[in-house]
C-alpha cells in the first residue's frame, strides 16, 4: 500500500501543499532558478521550504521570494548565506510577458507551486492562482473526504 516503484528515484525537493488549499491553481509553468553553489549543495541535502514564497516581476523579470533553503554546517567560510535571499527565476520572454499581464489586469497571484530536480538542473514549478473564499475551502474538503470514503468503500467491495 504507499510503496514507490523500484527504479524510479523521487526528484522533488519540496512541494508547497498550502498553495493548492489556499489558490484555484490555474496556469502552470517551469522555471529554471539562478542559484548559488552552497545553494545547490543544500538543496542535494533536502533543506528547502517554499510554503510561503511567491513570484514577483520587476523590471520585465521573475523573482521567487519568500523560498528558504537553509545552509549546510560545513558552508564555506568566506560566503555569508542568506537563506531566504531573493532569486531569479529563468522563463521565456513570452511567458513572463502571460504572467505579468495575469498578474496587472485578471487579479491573479503567482505562487511556487513545487520544487525539483530535472536531470542536474534545479527546477521550480509556478503557478497563476486566484485566492480561495472560505467556503471554497470547506468545499473542496467535502469532496475530498467524500472521494476518500467512496475509495474506502469500493476497496472493500472489490475484496
Amino acid at each position: 500500500m504507499g510503496k514507490k516503484k523500484p527504479g524510479k528515484p523521487d526528484n522533488t525537493i519540496a512541494r508547497n501543499k498550502k498553495a493548492r488549499h489556499d489558490y484555484h491553481l490555474e496556469d502552470r509553468f517551469e522555471a529554471g532558478i539562478a542559484l548559488q553553489g552552497w545553494e545547490v549543495k543544500a538543496l542535494r541535502a533536502g533543506k528547502a521550504q517554499i510554503t510561503e514564497s511567491y513570484v514577483f516581476f520587476k523590471n520585465d523579470e521573475a523573482f521567487l521570494l519568500g523560498a528558504q533553503i537553509s545552509p549546510l554546517q560545513t558552508a564555506s567560510t568566506h560566503v555569508h548565506p542568506d537563506p531566504t535571499r531573493t532569486r531569479k527565476l529563468l522563463l521565456k520572454r513570452r511567458e513572463i510577458d502571460k504572467l505579468i499581464d495575469a498578474t496587472q489586469q485578471k487579479g491573479f497571484t503567482c505562487v511556487c507551486t513545487a520544487m525539483y530536480w530535472k536531470s542536474h538542473l534545479v527546477k521550480v514549478e509556478i503557478a497563476l492562482a486566484k485566492g480561495k473564499e472560505k467556503h471554497d475551502k470547506r468545499e473542496d474538503e467535502k469532496n475530498r473526504d467524500w472521494n476518500r470514503e467512496k475509495q474506502r468503500v469500493l476497496r472493500q467491495t472489490n475484496r
